[in-house]
């Protein structure tokens, strides 16, 4: 919630300028304001040459450490080579972040532009019609998204969580494809926590990093001594598949009634709706993937097999 990224690739209206960036020789003219968020903005641009468009990410960095997260970034993008993981078309760092002489630099990030937006996008367009998706494309979508998280825990030579699933963090194609976004939180999925100090360092990036309403329960209180690893993305894929049923994270109408997001997440209690066109089958595999206890959730694996073998079943009740 906190972070941009991508997260809201929708157009906000023509920014009027004719300001150019040269990013490794080539240029491109900015066109539009995209999306804009604490740590980041999102323009549409296009390359001089050849008028085609991108998304252009810059990231400001005010202090070393700015500079290194957004270093890190460029290169998971780069190590990413899945086709339901965006693409990264080029990158570039200006400046010089030095905290001693408080002087800035900026990261560039070129990327596909998708004119579709967001899963968070096409999900509010859909609530506001009041029509809900076909568990078909429910599951098609869930599926491939699963697909791009298992390339990222099965990544070698280290296992990669991604630590932002959400709706607002997949960008969808034409075809409605789904491909994952915003690698800024990314890091290695097991991470050894050895007392007070590494726990509160990692909360304090979850809080930074992470969205509140798809974050997982042992990264809001992390043990002083315990070891983190990918089953955070499950947690955030269960919210995700809730999302894809009924428009929202199962927390998120606790965050808009100003309610705890914390606490709700730690009781592990899920509400779904009465009246909805969905069957036992869909809520039963949210509940099996939304376990409070990491060590009772599915790993990737599992949550892929389950969804194929649902995805089964339905061909054959064609």
């Amino acid at each position: 919630m906190n972070t941009l990224g991508l997260s809201t690739l929708f157009r906000m209206g023509c920014i009027c300028t004719s300001e150019s960036v040269d990013i490794n020789g080539i240029k491109y003219v900015v066109k539009e304001l995209l999306g804009e968020g604490g740590f980041s903005c999102v323009e549409l641009v296009e390359q001089a040459s050849t008028r085609k468009k991108f998304a252009l990410k810059r990231i400001k960095c005010h202090s070393i450490d700015d500079q290194k997260v957004a270093s890190n970034e460029i290169t998971y993008c780069k190590k990413m080579k899945h086709p339901n993981i965006i693409e990264l078309i080029d990158a570039c760092i200006k400046g010089s972040a030095d905290s001693v002489v408080d002087t800035t630099s900026e990261a560039f990030l070129v990327l596909p532009y998708y004119k579709r937006g967001t899963l968070h996008d096409h999900l509010a367009l859909k609530s506001f019609a009041k029509t809900y998706l076909d568990v078909r494309e429910i599951i098609r979508i869930f599926y491939d998204i699963c697909q791009a998280v298992k390339y990222m825990h099965d990544f070698s030579p280290e296992p990669i969580a991604h630590r932002d699933l959400k709706t607002g963090n997949v960008c969808l194609t034409d075809n409605l494809d789904p491909i994952l976004m915003d690698l800024g939180s990314c890091a290695p999925a097991k991470q050894q926590i050895c007392g007070t100090q590494d726990a509160q360092k990692l909360e304090d990036i979850a809080a930074e990093r992470c969205s509140m309403t798809y974050r997982a329960p042992e990264l809001f209180h992390v043990e002083s001594y315990c070891v983190i690893d990918q089953k955070t993305d499950i947690w955030s894929l269960g919210c995700l598949l809730y999302a894809l049923l009924y428009f929202k994270s199962p927390f998120d109408a606790v965050y808009e009634r100003g309610d705890s997001v914390n606490l709700a997440v730690i009781s592990g209690n899920i509400y779904f709706p009465e009246d909805a066109p969905f069957p036992k089958e869909l809520h039963d595999q949210i509940l099996s993937i939304l376990k409070v206890n990491p060590a009772e959730r599915p790993y990737i694996d599992d949550v892929i097999e389950q969804v194929d073998l649902y995805k089964r079943t339905l061909d054959t009740a064609v």
